[in-house]
């Protein structure tokens, strides 16, 4: 299994105890409150109607006029893709979350990991991450228009953009050549709803679609993206506490020795002088963490959701 956060249980195997933290994934701590449910939600399969009621709320809160898909997470969105068109040569700018260069594997691409983002130019197909995950770099929708022009097709995933919409292509999308996905659970906290979106032109949603089947959302999910993202004031709200938070993590991880390596407001990554050193610092603290294979310093939490969770990050970070 390719390496990810979100391993909870394994950390639970490894280290033994109970109540534990997990900051492994970027995944909002304190989640968007789910509505009540009807018992349609459970009992019948997802109707047109409920359907087309997500669509038009996410495409208000996006700002997006450009056809929609609704996915069971980004990641279903991710593995669909790269089944577009004939496979040729992808190049995906990193390091990065890993399931997009291995879904392009997996469906036969020959595929290049790059460190800059000039170096994506002439692909058959490009994928950047906006804020990129971990490191938190970003680049402008004027610049990612432009690569669009040198790529076969562009995917953008906007799987961290929802407390930075000025780095949204979402405004601009729905030409041929660009993809841009979004991910409801990371923002909301309700990774468990899986639910995303991908945007694109006619020609490529429908085709999605088509691969994704009738039925690619529960019931349950169509109500509560529906309704989350319908709520504007618990999305300014969060993201200004994010925004407070993130300042907060910084400081006790430079106390701690550790440096800024980048991020967004739902995590953030550091440099450490030994990252396995450091997560296990965390874990006598019951507080998981995510290191990487491909770097032996760099560590990345999320943010803690409550006083008293701040309050173990804190000790665990003073020890």
């Amino acid at each position: 299994m390719r390496d990810h956060g979100g391993n909870i249980d394994g950390a639970i195997a490894r280290f033994g105890g109970v109540d534990w933290i997990d900051l492994s994934t970027g995944i909002n701590r304190v989640p968007y409150r789910v509505p009540v449910l009807q018992r349609e939600d459970w009992t019948m399969l997802p109707t047109q109607t409920a359907k087309q009621a997500l669509l038009d709320v996410a495409a208000k809160t996006y700002r997006c006029t450009a056809p929609m898909l609704a996915v069971a997470g980004a990641q279903a969105a991710i593995q669909m893709i790269p089944r577009l068109g004939k496979p040729g040569k992808a190049r995906v700018l990193g390091p990065t979350y890993n399931e997009h260069a291995a879904s392009l594997h997996a469906a036969g691409w020959s595929v290049e990991q790059v460190s800059q983002f000039g170096q994506l130019a002439g692909a058959d197909l490009a994928v950047v991450v906006n804020p990129n995950n971990p490191d938190g770099r970003s680049y402008a929708p004027a610049d990612l228009l432009a690569l669009a022009a040198q790529v076969g097709r562009l995917v953008v995933d906007e799987s961290f953009a929802d407390a930075q919409p000025e780095l949204s292509l979402l405004p601009q999308a729905g030409q041929a050549g660009l993809l841009v996905l979004r991910s409801f659970g990371k923002f909301y906290g309700l990774a468990g709803v899986r639910l995303g979106f991908v945007i694109g032109c006619a020609e490529d949603i429908a085709a999605l679609q088509e691969m994704s089947g009738p039925w690619p959302v529960n019931g349950a999910a169509l109500r509560i993206g529906a309704v989350a993202l319908a709520d504007a004031a618990w999305a300014e709200t969060t993201v200004q506490r994010l925004r407070s938070e993130v300042a907060q993590a910084d400081v006790l991880a430079q106390a701690a020795g550790w440096q800024l390596v980048g991020g967004c407001e739902l995590f953030r990554s550091y440099e450490t002088p030994d990252a396995e050193t450091a997560q296990f610092r965390l874990a006598k603290q019951r507080i998981w963490s995510r290191i990487f294979p491909y770097s032996n310093r760099w560590l990345r939490i999320g943010l803690p959701g409550s006083p008293g969770e701040w309050a173990r990050l804190t000790r665990a970070l003073e020890v």
